[in-house]
């Protein structure tokens, strides 16, 4: 048997959006207002989330149970472990003591704070998005930073902002690659329709990100490095999206953007640099080994993310487990879908093919290269998982909270109610991808979620289903830095210190930046529907 979603179960969508709601009022406020801790924050909205869904939705107990489970599996396997091997690697480097070398090596780029947020936020963090994705270059980033005398609040805030722009075209284009399956739009034409959206964003966020860290009047004072970061980032965003396609975009643009960065400061520099760092000490003859362990990192995601590769990798282990009771027992029905459809709902076990694996792996290997016994990798290893297994815990939460909501229907209530907003719905269009994100914490989630609606209210309004369900992905990069998932990630790589903030504090440092930036997107795509035609593809 099974089970349909009913959209609107009170028979007006207001009053059901406000009860559909009200699992992520509840999260956000138990975060933000009243300090509780992330696990107990998400454990209650989880409990919302479960008992609006039976008695409200009317979704079968065993199901709101099943679905639950699966995304904490999924909390767990991929989003856990990525961030799990990622801190690994970290900790490795710290225990050999290069890390320390690695702070000098970038700090000699330039000593001033603000230049390092740009390279290591932005520049790095985009990279690291394109090659993996998920939680990944949050929690790498903001290591690197904390290492680099960052205070841990500052360092996750601006991980958390530097990984937007990048987002859409995050894992090897596997957002838009996803939306063009599920909503048989043409791949390309997406690619450079996000692309006449992005750029603009990309060349705003270097600006946006050293603002927020030491205001407009610090920013000012290098602002020329960021506008060659921002601009050569966006232009190579700009030319790959709409020339290339969607699967290197962010991996070249952040190249070009760190090339152009480094040597930008080799004949500039700030006249009053903030917070430098001492860089006059002489490089020693083995500095190279402090890049070992970020080198593999990289090579390994890279490699593994490569499609051919990931399909040579699942020929050997790639198992799908059906979600029991779950797997095609709910129905997505209209407007959603063009017709009725079953979910699908399955565990995937393809181990040897996510970038959590592949940072595992290049953590072993670069710590046999640094002169690790195994042994003591393993006592490393063992102490990463002790020091996350809170952390560990509360993503699980999050995500069975999240997919709760997903397959309850609620969280497609809310994007129903923006779509019923006619003549203005290109501005909302970005706003459900924003929704989508941070709800489900997953750009590519947000446009399994909503890419279908979009279409379908597009073609409703006579407008662009391309340009509409671009929107989405690219309204959804602004919802990266407030969803749960990043929430918990950002607080797990800046901590371990007295003064490390919790999922709380990271979230309120950063809400506003999520909302500002996605009412601009909003802005754009309305201007780009109804004044600027032009930019859209056809």
């Amino acid at each position: 048997m099974t089970w349909s979603q009913n959209y609107d179960p009170l028979g007006n969508l207001i009053f059901s959006s406000l009860v559909a709601a009200l699992p992520v009022v509840v999260l956000l406020g138990l975060l933000a207002f009243w300090h509780v801790r992330a696990y107990f924050a998400a454990l209650a909205g989880l409990v919302a989330a479960a008992l609006i869904a039976g008695f409200v939705y009317h979704m079968p107990a065993q199901l709101a149970g099943m679905a639950a489970v699966s995304g904490a599996v999924f909390g767990l396997f991929p989003i856990g472990w990525i961030v799990l091997n990622a801190m690994f690697v970290y900790n490795l480097s710290v225990e050999t003591n290069q890390f320390a070398v690695l702070q000098k090596q970038i700090a000699g780029v330039s000593g001033d704070r603000r230049i390092q947020a740009l390279m290591i936020a932005f520049c790095f963090g985009a990279f690291i998005e394109g090659a993996a994705g998920f939680g990944a270059p949050v929690a790498i980033t903001g290591a690197l930073m904390i290492g680099l005398g960052f205070k841990p609040l500052e360092a996750a805030k601006l991980a958390l902002i530097g990984n937007t722009a990048p987002v859409a075209f995050g894992s090897l284009g596997i957002p838009l690659t996803t939306m063009a399956d599920i909503t048989g739009l043409d791949l390309m034409k997406l690619s450079a329709m996000v692309g006449r959206q992005l750029p603009l964003f990309s060349f705003l966020v270097p600006f946006w990100l050293v603002a927020a860290q030491v205001g407009l009047r610090g920013m000012l004072g290098v602002w020329p490095a960021c506008f060659v970061t921002g601009a050569s980032f966006g232009v190579m965003q700009f030319l790959m999206s709409n020339y290339h396609g969607p699967w290197l975009v962010d991996i070249a643009s952040a190249v070009v953007a760190m090339a152009s960065l480094v040597l930008f400061m080799k004949v500039w520099k700030p006249k009053e640099a903030t917070e430098v760092m001492p860089t006059s000490e002489p490089a020693t003859p083995h500095a190279w080994k402090a890049w070992i362990p970020w080198v593999f990192l990289t090579l390994f995601v890279f490699v593994w993310g490569i499609p051919a590769v990931k399909a040579e990798l699942n020929e050997i282990f790639n198992l799908e487990i059906e979600v029991p009771l779950l797997h095609k027992a709910i129905e997505r029905v209209p407007p959603v879908v063009i017709y009725p459809e079953l979910e699908k709902a399955v565990f995937k076990l393809n181990a040897l093919s996510t970038a959590g694996t592949a940072a595992l792996l290049s953590g072993m290997l670069a710590g046999l290269c640094l002169g690790m016994s195994p042994q003591r990798l393993l006592r490393v290893y063992g102490q990463t998982i002790w020091k996350l297994r809170v952390s560990l815990l509360t993503i699980s939460l999050m995500l069975a909270m999240g997919y709760v909501t997903r397959y309850s229907g609620t969280d497609t209530t809310m994007g129903l109610m923006m779509a019923s907003t006619g003549v203005l719905f290109p501005f909302f269009s970005p706003i459900i991808g924003w929704l989508g994100v941070a709800l489900t914490g997953s750009d590519t989630s947000s446009n399994v979620l909503f890419g279908n609606l979009q279409q379908v209210t597009a073609n409703q309004l006579h407008l662009s289903p391309i340009h509409m369900a671009a929107a989405n992905s690219s309204g959804g990069v602004m919802g990266k830095m407030i969803d749960a998932q990043s929430i918990v990630v950002a607080a797990v790589a800046t901590g371990g210190r007295a003064d490390s903030p919790d999922a709380g504090p990271v979230l309120r440092s950063v809400f506003w930046h999520s909302v500002a930036l996605a009412l601009l997107m909003g802005l754009l795509v309305m201007a780009q529907a109804y004044w600027l035609p032009w930019m859209i593809v056809k």
